[in-house]
């Protein structure tokens, strides 16, 4: 654990709560994903309680951990939100948008009335802007 890791103690983001947990991982939400219409609605993390930099170095037992949670998320999630489709996915490194250096799952419910409904992760490395090469100014 390190003590100024949000994700390795949560209770240090006011805003975040541990929706529920088992022996290796949390599933963390923040108080605002609750509310109907908002952005993210429903969504949440799924991490490790040992730091952890990236999945890559998860074990076994967190693996399977992180498994249980994940079904346990969606039931959770669909019982309260009624998603029409769900994006999941990990960030690893700062170049892939990871902003807390601890492993973390996201669970990213979907709706059919947003404004990019039907667009999956796939839809920004597709995007004509991310070709390889061009500066983010170009």
């Amino acid at each position: 654990m390190i003590i100024d890791c949000e994700l390795c103690v949560p209770e240090q983001n006011p805003d975040q709560r541990i929706v529920f947990e088992n022996t290796h991982c949390r599933f963390l939400q923040l108080r605002h994903s609750a509310e109907p219409g908002k952005a993210l609605q429903g969504a949440g993390l799924i991490v490790p309680k040992l730091h952890k930099e990236t999945p890559f170095e998860l074990t076994p037992a967190e693996w399977q951990a992180t498994y249980e949670l994940l079904h346990k998320a969606r039931a959770y999630i669909d019982s309260r939100h009624l998603p029409d489709g769900y994006n999941l996915g990990w960030n690893c490194g700062e170049m892939a948008g990871q902003h807390i250096p601890h492993a973390h799952f996201h669970v990213l419910p979907r709706y059919s009335d947003e404004r990019y409904s039907g667009q999956g992760i796939r839809a920004l490395f597709k995007s004509r802007e991310n070709f390889r090469g061009h500066s983010r100014s170009d």
